[in-house]
């Protein structure tokens, strides 16, 4: 069975709702702290003005110094490295060492080897990881040559605001002409065993849309959804966590193998099913992701 200190390395995160949040904005970077999501994007790119940048970036200094977020992965996304605020973002990242850097508008797999040499040049910890947006349609021909560029790159998130921008689809609700590509960049991901983080979805106040889409993301196999108003964090917690019934079965297939003359055999019977043990790996990662999340809901 897998541990709880195994899950909890840096091989293994709980990845259902991925806020984010505006540098610029210093009181939503006081409240994050009280939310439940699992990570927070906290972000130099999109939602700041230029003329704000340096002041953005001094709150995420001051942040990460006084009061940094504790339980959850801590992302900061930069300006891209072209750009002339990208080095002094990079500078502030080496500084304050978040979990994650997040790479805008990634199309090449040079940009995310120039941010992985600029981490190891500064000596920046193996653990401190980089995730990948991928939201042009270059982005999305040249996944499959970025997931395995460096050992950092953990992660794609999709940002389909640009890329509607560039491809002329329409914003529509079950996102029809847009789930071919999106399959291929969950496709690239999965075979270099990084995670997916579906887009965000711009109307927070249309909780129903908001629901269907979430259940849509997860039947397509993403890891979770990058969010931008703390409404919609319980929605992708329920949707893209453990499912009650799957938690059940998942104990019950750990339960069958665990029985005596079970624990050699490949495939077992049970309750008329036949199970592989392949099965039991995936219980085994369901189970203790469950006793993750209720852990963390107990802790203070």
């Amino acid at each position: 069975m897998i541990a709880l200190t195994d899950i909890k390395s840096a091989s293994f995160h709980i990845r259902r709702s991925i806020l984010s949040v505006p540098a610029g904005n210093t009181r939503a970077l006081e409240k994050v702290h009280g939310l439940d999501c699992d990570a927070a994007i906290f972000d130099l790119e999109d939602s700041v003005a230029p003329e704000k940048k340096a002041e953005a970036r001094e709150n995420l200094r001051r942040l990460f110094k006084e009061n940094p977020l504790k339980g959850r992965e801590a992302i900061i996304r930069i300006n891209p490295l072209e750009t002339e605020f990208g080095k002094a973002d990079m500078d502030l990242v080496t500084e304050v060492s978040p979990d994650i850097v997040l790479i805008p508008k990634v199309e090449h797999m040079s940009q995310v080897q120039a941010v992985a040499d600029i981490l190891s040049e500064a000596g920046a910890p193996d653990h401190l990881a980089i995730w990948a947006m991928i939201e042009t349609p270059k982005g999305i021909l040249n996944a499959p040559a970025i997931a395995p560029v460096d050992e950092r790159l953990q992660c794609f998130v999709v940002g389909l605001n640009d890329l509607r921008k560039e491809t002329g689809v329409l914003p529509q609700l079950g996102r029809a002409y847009l789930v071919p590509w999106l399959m291929q960049i969950v496709l690239a991901g999965r075979a270099h065993g990084i995670d997916v983080i579906d887009s965000v979805f711009n109307d927070f106040s249309d909780g129903e849309a908001f629901e269907a889409e979430c259940a849509q993301g997860r039947a397509m196999g993403f890891s979770g959804k990058m969010l931008i108003h703390p409404a919609q964090i319980e929605p992708a917690n329920r949707h893209f966590g453990p499912d009650p019934q799957a938690v059940e079965e998942a104990e019950a297939v750990i339960a069958a193998f665990a029985e005596p003359g079970a624990q050699h055999l490949n495939i077992i019977n049970l309750n008329g099913k036949m199970v592989e043990r392949l099965h039991l790996v995936e219980a085994e990662k369901l189970a203790a992701t469950a006793r993750i999340i209720a852990a963390r809901k107990r802790t203070p």
